[in-house]
């Protein structure tokens, strides 16, 4: 026989072998499983519309005992039942249950059957995102041996999370989000026997004062809700907490003497007064701390210098009144840092006459403050994190805001260091002098608001080179010429230019080469000498291309996904939320991913 024959027949058996491999992994868990589980497997599926799935994704959430044949575990795929959970379905048959995850489908209209309580063994219930209606069945309770349970972004609705719930004495996650749930049960200790380490009833409609944590509390999430009165003392007593989200609430008083403990901290939106305390130790594990929205006074406390690992700082919309906190540069990961809307005061330039250096700075808001003076020429040299061009990638999101100050001089021509800048807003000051040409440099700007200023000069046909410039604002200026044509510039509103008697040209009425009024000789030939220079200058430059999404300046009011993405993690009651920023009325979706990642784990 020749030698590529037995090549051939070699390469045929390693195929077919590969083949039967794979059919026997296939059907392993079928093999496993008892007749009469596979057929009450089918029975079930069979009880609602499953169009959205076939039998072998079906089948790829089921596992069954190696001894016993019993379905011990069943996760169904997303969106794939739609249809009534009845109370006789065969579900509640696989008495050997542990794990039970029926997530992301659809049960529209369906209460939570009672017959959950025969599957005694369930370790793991996971019924979020299914649209169920109505009260947590009474018969839950019966599920001793249960550890995670999951009932968030439901419609159950009318009571108070029932008191039998958290003497489960196994039980250690509680997701409730997104329901209407108006409170607990019991007294405002209703926690303190329970064994619950992960505790989330944020976006609900809970009153009343907020319940002292559970003794080994690790992540504790109470956002956007309608929680009154005092913070506990308690959380001070947690040693394992690790987590505290009570954001968007009405709570009032000071805040606990103990943050260095936690390592995320969300106080934003409430009512709370005092100041920061001033006891961030050395070694504190903090690297969120959000208390923007409330009503502090008093200056930041030095001893956040101690917070080696914080990545986020928002002390936004309060009440403090301080110099700008040139210490914190020493930071090593600060990555989010916004002082906006409230009473700082001096310069921005540091005292030593040097750089302002914030090695992993993104996000530095500092508007309608009290800022003054210039920035000097070197004031962004050493933004290593903006300066580093990261690609369209949303970690490379970088936005700075100084509008709404009393800043004066020219802008620092080293604005063009910052590669990656995303977003910048000077706005609302006192800056004289050009645009600087620098600002061609930086290739990944969006958005770029300089009007109510005193700039003077052309805008710059540079700019045009701006693929992604979406967003342009220079009115208000002393700004004179034609404005530079392009899809950069011709896409803008005409509120973009307006306030400068010298410009002219689309998109502001009129046009530059208007036929000249009767006048002497001389005047007339300076005059078409100076449109030829014009048009010279039109020439030279080239279209630029437009794309990217329509950004605005960075105001209260506008809030752009991928600001909400860096920082996350956007959450206003008004709002349907998912977690932080652009005005930082929302959330760090630093948060939510954060959050669920935790959870997770």
């Amino acid at each position: 026989m020749s030698q590529p024959c037995l090549h051939l027949r070699l390469i045929s058996v390693l195929l077919l072998c590969c083949i039967l491999f794979a059919s026997h992994v296939l059907m392993i868990t079928a093999l496993v499983c008892r007749p009469d589980q596979i057929q009450a497997l089918v029975q079930f599926k069979n009880e609602f519309e499953s169009n959205g799935c076939n039998r072998s994704d079906y089948l790829n959430g089921v596992q069954c005992d190696n001894s016993t044949g019993a379905v011990t575990k069943l996760q169904l795929p997303s969106g794939c039942f739609t249809g009534v959970l009845k109370p006789n379905s065969s579900l509640f048959g696989f008495k050997h249950l542990r794990y039970l995850n029926l997530s992301h489908n659809n049960f529209t209209s369906s209460s939570l059957p009672f017959e959950f309580s025969s599957l005694k063994r369930l370790e793991v219930l996971s019924l979020s995102s299914n649209g169920f209606i109505g009260q947590v069945p009474s018969s839950f309770s019966n599920l001793i041996h249960l550890t995670h349970l999951n009932l968030s972004h439901n419609e159950l609705t009318g009571r108070k999370v029932p008191e039998w719930l958290w003497k489960l004495p196994h039980l250690s996650l509680v997701n409730l989000v997104n329901n209407s749930f108006t409170g607990f049960e019991g007294s405002s200790d209703v926690f303190l026997n329970s064994s619950v380490q992960l505790l989330d009833f944020a976006y609900n409609s809970m009153t009343g004062e907020l319940p002292v944590p559970p003794p080994n509390i690790i992540y504790l999430s109470a956002w956007n809700n309608s929680f009154t009165g005092n913070i506990p003392l308690q959380v001070c007593d947690r040693s394992s907490l690790t987590v505290l989200d009570l954001s968007y609430n009405k709570l009032t008083g000071p805040i606990p003497q103990c943050l260095s403990n936690l390592k995320i901290v969300n106080l934003r939106k409430n009512n709370l007064e005092g100041s920061i305390p001033d006891e961030f130790y050395s070694g504190g594990l903090t690297q969120t701390l959000d208390v923007g929205y409330n009503r502090l006074t008093g200056k930041l406390p030095r001893s956040l210098l101690n917070c080696s690992f914080l990545r986020f700082l928002s002390v936004d919309n309060n009440r403090i009144d301080d110099t700008f906190p040139f210490w914190l540069k020493a930071l090593p990961n600060l990555q989010v840092f916004t002082l906006r809307s409230n009473r700082f005061f001096g310069h921005l330039s540091p005292p030593d006459k040097g750089p302002l250096s914030f090695p992993e700075l993104r996000i530095l808001e500092l508007s309608d403050n009290n800022f003054t003076g210039s920035l000097p020429p070197s004031f962004f040299v050493n933004w290593k994190a903006s300066a580093i061009k990261q690609g369209k990638v949303l970690t490379s999101y970088n936005t700075i805001d100084f509008s709404g100050n009393k800043l004066e001089g020219q802008i620092p021509e080293s604005i063009g260091l910052l590669k990656a800048l995303i977003a910048l807003n000077l706005s609302n000051n006192a800056f004289t002098g050009h645009i600087p040409l620098s600002l061609a440099n930086v290739t990944e700007l969006e958005s770029l608001d300089l009007s109510k200023n005193h700039l003077s000069g052309t805008i710059p046909r540079e700019l045009g080179s701006l693929s992604f410039l979406a967003y342009i604002s220079v009115a208000h200026n002393q700004l004179k010429g034609e404005i530079p044509q392009g899809p950069q510039f011709s896409g803008q509103a005409e509120t973009s230019f307006e306030g400068n008697a010298g410009l002219c040209g689309l998109p502001l009425q009129g046009t530059c080469f208007a036929p000249p009024e009767q006048q002497p000789e001389e005047e007339d030939e300076e005059e078409e000498e100076e449109v030829l220079n014009w048009k010279a200058v039109v020439i030279g430059y080239g279209p630029g291309l437009l794309s990217g999404l329509l950004l605005a300046h960075v105001t209260a009011s506008y809030k752009p996904k991928w600001y909400l993405k860096i920082v996350g993690l956007d959450k206003p009651k008004e709002v349907k939320p998912v977690r932080l920023f652009m005005s930082l009325d929302s959330r760090w979706d630093s948060y939510n991913n954060h959050v669920e990642s935790e959870s997770d784990t």
